[in-house]
């Protein structure tokens, strides 16, 4: 039977990629709002741009956490 549980490293960047999503959300939510008064800065490059560059980047290492696997010497 085959065993399906991930090794340590596989979890370890599994973690690091979920640091990577919480990041790229950050970044994307962290700026002057207010619900009083339009702030132009919804706008910004760096929450259009760069937090959903980063967010996808963790998405993607995550998937390839997942998948990855050490080559054996067979």
């Amino acid at each position: 039977m085959n065993d399906l549980r991930l090794p340590r490293l596989n979890l370890y960047l599994i973690a690091a990629s979920l640091v990577i999503i919480v990041i790229g959300l950050t970044i994307m939510y962290i700026g002057p709002d207010s619900e009083a008064n339009f702030e132009p800065d919804i706008f910004s490059f760096r929450r259009i741009t760069v937090g959903p560059v980063i967010t996808f980047i963790g998405f993607i290492s995550v998937i390839f956490a997942i998948l990855w696997r050490k080559k054996s010497k067979h």
